[in-house]
């Protein structure tokens, strides 16, 4: 009862009249298709928002206005898919880190260059009461919140990251804080804390140095006018400082505890709704599996119709080889003898479709909402991770017994046959998942409504600057207090200083004594 009165407080405090701007400056489809469910439940509570974007909302709803980012950035000719099929090279820390520098520089220019969002720009007939923008490596658009002098909170749609730790007043413990790509526990050993404090160093001054200089130099081209009206503009070091709150796409159970402050909030499931029903063929087909039903999806980037063909075949006879039903998210229609167990969906109800009752395994990429999605549902999942954090996403899950792993360059007809068996054949990893799915559903208040009230908190509080801790504005040294350690360390070489010289004048004096006598 008292949790139940607790979520009712939370979903009746967060239904307010506000004026939204919410900002997905990152052209990725599955961003997207989380953060849809952030505005879609802001307009359900009375919300006015006007979000920038690269996608349209495909539906009409109310209290919602498009600013399109039109063309779209073209991140599939930037970053084409092919390179991911044919190569390991995205298993390489340092390689994802230039990935994701290179993308977030390039996107977030894309965007504010965009003519709609600098006609956009240049109206002096907006206010906001809130801004919302997605945190993934477009730093330049926090300027949005200086522009229309409103508090922002950030989504985190691929989870925690040190950086976002100093936003809100924290030094990241790398002892026992794995870097965001790693997929390292808090037991580290010491190979593993050599390794995570070289990488995390070498974030950090490439962030300082070169990353966030960039995203200034992008804040300087495109809000040009807002520069003239205001003589100067922040920085986006001190705009991340300027962050209300941050929403973070992680769990508890998937990645290990860490420090934390009040202004950080874990969300992972909060774009999990409740099931719909699936299309009546899809329905029908999934009703009637009998030994049990395999969803494959590569997620909306990294498309299975771009898989090359020879892969292709090879997964189609393994996949006729199977008692089981399979549900295959592939793009198009040109895909040629297709098994009767087998039906192809160009667009598929992911959620839905894990909350079936017959599904028994996912194969899966690897992204953070699928695997969530897995996690919240209970089904076991086969991960085939490409780059980013895939990788750990998919270690993590195999080291908490529900999945396995494979890489898909090394993918064979015999491995994939081998892999998918020891999956479906006994009940270890689908007694695990749904042990997880326990632990995963076992929160306090549904992750969208804390979300929501944390976005009216903000608001109600102008900003909610109480919650920040002065700390944010402390340099390194002086949150370690390493002065502090140096003048503790100077005063006591100057008491040994004082001490030894007195004790040598002593010496020689007694010295000279004795000599005289």
């Amino acid at each position: 009862m008292r949790l139940l009165l607790l979520s009712l407080t939370l979903l009746v405090s967060a239904v307010h009249n506000y004026k939204v701007l919410f900002l997905v400056p990152f052209p990725g489809p599955s961003h997207w298709l989380m953060l849809k469910h952030f505005i879609r439940e802001l307009t359900e509570r009375g919300n006015e928002v006007t979000c920038i974007t690269s996608f349209k909302f495909g539906e009409t709803i109310h209290n919602y206005t498009e600013v399109l980012i039109d063309p779209a950035y073209p991140i599939r000719d930037k970053f084409p898919v092919s390179t991911f099929f044919e190569s390991k090279s995205y298993s390489n820390d340092f390689k994802n880190l230039f990935f994701y520098w290179k993308m977030g520089i390039e996107t977030s220019r894309h965007g504010l260059e965009s003519r709609n969002v600098q006609t956009f720009l240049k109206r002096e007939d907006l206010h906001f009461d809130l801004i919302v923008s997605e945190q993934f490596f477009q730093e330049s658009w926090l300027m949005f919140a200086y522009k229309f002098n409103a508090p922002i909170v950030t989504i985190s749609t691929y989870g925690y990251s040190d950086f976002m730790d100093r936003a809100m007043g924290l030094i990241t413990p790398w002892s026992v804080v794995p870097h965001m790509l790693l997929d390292y526990e808090d037991n580290m050993n010491f190979f593993q804390r050599s390794y995570n404090l070289f990488i995390s160093t070498f974030d950090y001054v490439v962030r300082e140095y070169y990353y966030l200089p960039k995203q200034n130099e992008i804040v300087k081209k495109c809000f040009g006018d807002l520069n003239q009206q205001r003589g100067s503009l922040p920085s986006v070091q001190s705009l991340e400082k300027y962050i209300s709150v941050i929403l973070v796409n992680s769990h508890p159970f998937l990645a290990k505890p860490r420090p934390s402050t009040v202004g950080l909030v874990n969300v992972a499931g909060a774009h999990i709704r409740a099931n719909k029903p699936l299309p009546g063929d899809l329905q029908q087909f999934m009703d009637g599996a009998e030994h049990g039903v395999i969803y494959f999806s590569l997620g909306a980037y990294l498309q299975s119709s771009l898989i090359p063909i020879e892969k292709r075949n090879a997964l189609l006879r393994v996949f006729s080889k199977l008692k089981q039903r399979v549900v295959w998210k592939f793009e198009t229609n040109n895909l040629d003898n297709v098994p009767t167990n087998v039906m192809i969906r160009n667009w598929a109800p992911q959620n839905d479709i894990l909350a079936h009752k017959n599904v028994i395994l996912f194969i899966s990429h690897g992204g953070q909402f699928g695997t969530f999605e897995s996690m919240h549902h209970g089904v076991p999942t086969l991960f085939m991770p490409f780059y980013g954090d895939q990788h750990r996403n998919a270690i993590r899950a195999v080291r908490s017994g529900y999945a396995r792993k494979t890489l898909f360059v090394d993918l064979t007809e015999e491995t994939f046959m081998s892999e998918i068996s020891q999956m479906v054949n006994g009940k270890k990893y689908y007694k695990r998942a749904k042990e997880i799915s326990t632990l995963f559903r076992d929160t306090i208040v549904d992750p969208m409504n804390e979300s929501m009230f944390w976005m009216d908190y903000v608001v109600r509080h102008n900003g909610a600057a109480h919650l920040k801790s002065s700390a944010v504005n402390l340099s390194v040294v002086q949150y370690l207090l390493l002065d502090v350690l140096g003048l503790v360390v100077l005063l006591i070489l100057m008491v040994i200083g004082v001490v030894r010289l007195f004790c040598c004048s002593q010496v020689r004096k007694a010295s000279i004594k004795q000599k005289k006598h």
